[in-house]
């Protein structure tokens, strides 16, 4: 009994010696935090690489997406002219839409 109650005193003196040095207040702190940042965005930069699309497409996958696009020689600046001049845009009407709070009225 004797011999707990020295160690648990020799414990307390040496964690007060530890608690008023300030490398253990300051600077231990500062290094586990730089530290294990380091760690943490190790962590969060491995899964920027990890999910990012680097598999190769079908060739289903393709012609789905060619049908979605257009082809460069498809569209091109003199075409979308044309199709503006045979709109007409002299006669427009403008109109209303209502708004959010106006439709459940």
């Amino acid at each position: 009994m004797i011999k707990h109650a020295c160690m648990r005193l020799t414990i307390m003196v040496s964690f007060n010696k530890l608690s008023s040095n300030t490398f253990f207040k300051h600077g231990l702190p500062f290094l586990i935090i730089v530290v294990g940042g380091s760690f943490a965005l190790k962590q969060f930069s491995s899964l920027r690489y990890q999910f990012s699309r680097n598999e190769k497409i079908s060739p289903e996958e393709q012609k789905e997406l060619d049908k979605m696009f257009l082809k460069p020689s498809e569209y091109n600046i003199e075409t979308e002219y044309e199709k503006l001049k045979q709109m007409d845009i002299d006669n427009w009407e403008n109109k209303r839409i209502p708004r959010p709070w106006e439709e459940n009225e």
